[in-house]
């Protein structure tokens, strides 16, 4: 629905608040961003990992490699202190950043 290049801008923002109630791995992540959407987000799960793996050497998650008997492994992620800042920084970034499109577009009050 939305165009590859707007999503990017917005998937660090998205994965950051996610696991932020609890660990979750990338499928779980890519799921929960597709139903809290409506489904009008949806991202390939591989095309997750890389952002992850950027996002963990920032330290703003970290992650862990958990196994159970007859699952494979899987890596769960939360998030970090340093991720809560970024998370906090881009909220308000994303919020003025709307606010100055929406005035633009004649929406500030929609």
């Amino acid at each position: 629905m939305f165009s590859s290049e707007l999503k990017k801008g917005s998937v660090e923002l998205l994965i950051l608040h996610l696991p932020d109630h609890a660990p979750r791995h990338a499928y779980e992540i890519g799921k929960l961003i597709e139903a809290r959407s409506g489904g009008r987000l949806q991202f390939q799960i591989p095309s997750l990992y890389p952002v992850l793996c950027r996002m963990e050497k920032k330290g703003w998650i970290s992650g862990r490699w958990v196994e159970k008997a007859g699952q494979r492994r899987r890596r769960f992620y939360r998030l970090t202190a340093k991720g809560g800042e970024a998370l906090a920084e881009q909220q308000e970034t994303w919020t003025q950043f709307a606010a100055a499109v929406n005035q633009i577009l004649g929406l500030e009050n929609a």
